[in-house]
């Protein structure tokens, strides 16, 4: 019989399909050890004094007096005699210029005593609006700013667990995921699942197929009047954890099922990216009218109101030189005033090459780029780091 005819005379069953996924997942674990080598894992350029400069809020002169003088250790040297700094060498600085600097207090900029630990859900009823691309961005921003960062990814398709180097669906197909800190039986700590990654003072926990059971589970926990309830889940599980941490981030997935809500509940602020299209911003309206009505449901299950510190809105994929898109991000600012981020997230060419292969604009090497092309992006993802890092700030009661 010709292999060609095979589909149509025996047709393609389930074995075939789960076939398929075990030569893609064999494949990209082959590639992505490629792609990483030496270590077969993700690893963290060194910066230059230009970049560490912007993080410490500090001249460049400023730095390269404080080597000469001898109160900064001497770091990595080029055969030009350009400094670059590794993460963790970049935090030591800061530790120094909290010290002895002038306006301590500015280089640590985390939490302090009475500050609440910020939980910040990035949402969106629709895929390919940026969520996952906005939060690690934002986490490994926060990270090089001096902040403790962690990162869950409360997506079953694990985007945000792969783009850590991760392989969810090898590494974690026995567990390990958010979902182990969640579900309803043989609960685990939420320290039990937390993965320490390659970039200083961030960490995450991943998710894994797996997680999709959490919505069927739900379900039927609430018929049995199991307690606690998915409301009260996350937010008791980071309990254990809180103090390790000034911010986490929460990359929910692209629907407001039982997952979505239990992050929502858990949450001190809420992030939504939409990109400024019509189609885009009527499903995030959607959106927002299905989540203030099931969250009203949610209030009297536990009783208690869910707030928010804010409530910020994020256009994101934005080319300024796109004649509707700008019309559109007008529109959306007109109508939500000032909980629209003034910083939009760039569509960039930067930004999407990086993803093809796992990285972001803070890790790929800026000299693999065109320079105007990688300076806009990171012009356009600190811009909107900084913003939102302010927004945290206030919350704290600070600027």
């Amino acid at each position: 019989m010709d292999d060609r005819n095979i589909g149509y005379t025996q047709g393609i069953g389930s074995s075939d399909i789960g076939a398929f996924a075990n030569n893609l997942a064999e494949s990209l674990d082959r590639q992505m050890k490629i792609a990483f080598e030496p270590e077969e894992r993700k690893s963290l350029r060194r910066f230059s004094s230009t970049e560490v400069a912007g993080l410490l809020r500090v001249s460049t002169s400023n730095l390269r007096n404080r080597h000469k003088d001898g109160s900064f250790p001497e770091v990595h040297t080029d055969n030009r005699g350009h400094r670059f700094y590794t993460a963790q060498e970049i935090d030591e600085l800061r530790d120094v210029l909290g010290r002895t600097g002038k306006n301590a207090e500015s280089y640590r900029p985390g939490r302090r005593d009475g500050d609440r630990l910020q939980v910040i859900s990035v949402v969106n009823f629709k895929g390919g609006s940026s969520k996952t691309t906005t939060t690690i961005h934002l986490a490994q921003r926060y990270a090089l700013r001096g902040y403790r960062v962690l990162v869950l990814d409360l997506d079953p398709q694990a985007s945000l667990t792969t783009f850590f180097g991760f392989r969810p669906e090898l590494e974690f197909a026995d567990g390990g995921t958010i979902y182990d800190a969640l579900r309803y039986e043989d609960q685990v700590p939420l320290s039990n699942v937390i993965q320490k990654t390659y970039f200083h003072k961030l960490d995450m926990v991943p998710a894994g197929l797996m997680l999709s059971e959490y919505e069927t589970e739900t379900a039927n926990a609430l018929a049995r009047r199991v307690q606690p309830i998915f409301a009260e889940r996350l937010a008791l599980a980071l309990e254990e954890v809180e103090a390790n941490y000034d911010i986490v981030l929460i990359d929910c997935p692209p629907q407001l099922g039982f997952l979505t809500l239990t992050a929502l509940a858990a949450s001190t602020g809420l992030l939504v990216t939409v990109v400024p299209g019509m189609l885009d911003i009527a499903s995030m309206s959607q959106f927002l009218k299905l989540a203030s009505e099931t969250v009203k449901a949610v209030e009297e299950a536990i009783g208690r109101r869910v707030t928010w510190d804010f409530v910020k809105f994020l256009i994101t994929r934005y080319e300024p030189s796109d004649g509707p898109q700008t019309q559109m991000a007008g529109y959306l600012r007109s109508i939500l005033a000032g909980q629209v981020m003034t910083e939009p997230m760039l569509k960039s060419t930067a930004i999407s090459d990086a993803g093809m292969t796992q990285q972001t604009v803070y890790e790929v090497d800026p000299s693999q780029f065109i320079r105007k092309t990688i300076d806009r992006a990171l012009t356009s993802v600190n811009g909107v780091g900084d913003e939102l890092e302010q927004t945290i700030q206030m919350a704290w009661g600070r600027r």
